[in-house]
């Protein structure tokens, strides 16, 4: 089983220029701007306040690296959905993780963050298609499920199983994991499948030689 022993912040990045010249294995922290990614990145690392939430919903516009164990990344991409962000801002941000997710090779697994009281918006479902078309392997995390009962996750979830059966069965999608920042519910079954997903890029590199 993975253990965090460190995590830092490394750099924002505005350009696919800035990327690191390391080129680690990468976990990225997908999702709309209000939807956790900064409490569930703080939660994955123990941290209080490692990655910083903005009480702006959409202001930050970099992708922020995070070097974790000195050997791999968490990579938080800059939250969408928020309205009262200029059209501009919304093209220029599709346009930087679109070439982002072109790259697929250092990106070991995506985390696609969906608040579980709520249907995926247009946007959630637009940035599962990229994930799928450019075959990167990811997890819907169903944030805040502590909100719901335990029945109503129950079928919140076996809604989601079917709505995307073709991307279980057929797809990159490698699992739905509800998560509470509260409780730590889902946070072991996320670092297993992190773990899991560094071991197959490990694997498949050893296979290549």
């Amino acid at each position: 089983m993975l253990k965090i022993t460190s995590a830092e912040f490394l750099q924002g990045v505005a350009d696919l220029h800035q990327l690191p010249k390391n080129e680690l294995k990468e976990v990225l922290y997908i999702g709309r701007s209000n939807v956790g990614k900064s409490s569930l990145l703080n939660k994955m690392c123990n941290r209080k306040s490692l990655a910083r939430s903005s009480n702006t919903p959409g202001k930050t516009r970099e992708i922020n690296y995070y070097i974790v164990n000195n050997h791999f990344y968490f990579v938080d991409l800059p939250g969408y959905g928020y309205a009262k962000v200029p059209e501009q801002m919304r093209a220029g941000w599709k346009r930087l993780i679109e070439d982002f997710l072109k790259r697929g090779r250092p990106i070991a697994l995506g985390m696609q963050l969906i608040d579980s009281r709520q249907e995926p918006t247009p946007l959630d479902l637009m940035m599962m298609d990229w994930l799928e078309y450019y075959e990167i392997p990811y997890l819907l995390v169903l944030t805040k499920s502590d909100k719901l009962p335990v029945s109503k996750l129950s079928k919140q979830l076996d809604t989601y199983r079917t709505r995307f059966s073709q991307q279980l069965n057929e797809g990159c999608c490698r699992g739905i994991v509800p998560f509470s920042i509260i409780t730590g519910d889902g946070k072991l079954e996320l670092l297993r499948m992190i773990d899991a997903h560094m071991n197959h890029s490990l694997d498949q590199k050893k296979e290549a030689v």
